[in-house]
């Protein structure tokens, strides 16, 4: 069958040709499926019945199914588990900001970075998703919601640059402007740092914004959290992210989650400065959401201020991240697992 939502409107013309059809008929589904948002062949009103037919018969249109909806009473924040074809579980968020709507959407079912204080890497990873599988969490929230997403963030369950083509693919359908037309500027990538993939993503000519999940400052602490740390240094890492501001001009992003006598002192807020200043990085601090299976705890509020204190007396551009729907399953990964568990089906 073909995953004809993955198809970039190139490779859409190319196969209804192969089908016979004139070339025109590929706009018009293209039209249907990434701007009308189609869930169903039989919508696609203006294309013949005879070749609604073939379609129905030798493609998917994979449309994702609502598992389970929690919608924060705090905030409205919708965070969405899907079930996608297979039967695996994946979890978007939705969240309305004063700027606009953004939904934070995942890249793979599971992940295989093991880092230690994620939730979604807990039972490893199953596969990576498609492009359209990554599309139609932004497509059917939108459905959903009757609300036109303005931005996009690549940080749900699974690394991104672990599923680099259809990360790729992905990003050019939804900034194209026969789709969605969501700028690539509005779109943003976090990586836990594969730097041949940082480095391969830099010669892609998108004007994305990279998020670099750094979570430490030192080589061993880093290492204690996050295993990719054995493969790529934090020197490395630096090289990697100067580079990629060097061929795009995009500015690197620091996401750093502070946990409790881990990585919160302000001797570690003083080796943030000095990694982030060396490559022009904004830091975004993270009160990280508690993962019952892990001990890691999040710092203190107190803790948490005074590191951002500490940075911006160095001279570092910082905030930190709006905490939303805390009244739901905050940690990615977490909805999911508890789903599982119960032997949802």
């Amino acid at each position: 069958m073909v995953d004809i939502k993955s198809l970039t409107i190139e490779g859409l013309t190319e196969y209804i040709k192969e089908l016979g059809q004139s070339p025109f008929r590929a706009k018009q589904i293209y039209e249907w499926i990434h701007v009308h948002l189609a869930r169903d062949f039989d919508e696609m009103t203006n294309i013949p019945k005879a070749l609604r037919e073939i379609l129905k018969k030798e493609c998917t249109l994979n449309t994702l199914k609502i598992e389970r909806l929690q919608i924060s009473k705090l905030d409205g924040t919708r965070k969405y588990l899907f079930r996608l074809e297979d039967g695996n579980f994946i979890e978007s968020v939705f969240m309305s900001y004063k700027h606009g709507n953004s939904v934070c959407i995942s890249s793979q079912v599971g992940c295989r970075m093991g880092c230690r204080f994620c939730a979604s890497t807990l039972d490893g990873l199953v596969r990576s998703l498609t492009p359209s599988e990554m599309l139609d969490q932004i497509y059917s929230i939108s459905l959903d919601t009757g609300s036109r997403v303005s931005n996009v963030v690549v940080m749900g369950i699974g690394e991104p640059l672990d599923n680099y083509d259809n990360l790729v693919s992905f990003v050019r359908m939804l900034s194209d402007e026969k789709g969605l037309n969501i700028s690539q500027r509005n779109i943003t990538v976090s990586t836990c740092g594969i730097v041949p993939n940082i480095l391969k993503l830099a010669g892609e000519d998108l004007k994305i914004t990279l998020a670099l999940s750094l979570h430490a400052v030192t080589d061993e602490k880093r290492k204690l959290l996050m295993p990719v740390a054995d493969a790529y240094s934090i020197s490395e890492l630096t090289d990697a992210c100067k580079k990629y501001f060097d061929m795009t001009g995009r500015r690197i992003s620091f996401e750093y989650a502070l946990l409790a006598d881990k990585n919160d002192t302000d001797e570690d807020a003083d080796g943030l400065s000095s990694i982030a200043k060396s490559v022009g990085a904004h830091v975004n601090l993270i009160p990280v959401n508690p993962v019952r299976e892990r001990d890691h705890r999040r710092s203190s509020k107190d803790r948490i201020v005074a590191f951002k204190n500490k940075l911006e007396k160095n001279g570092i551009n910082v905030t930190i991240r709006r905490e939303l729907g805390s009244d739901i399953d905050g940690a990615c990964g977490q909805l999911r697992r508890r789903v599982k568990s119960e032997g949802a089906n």
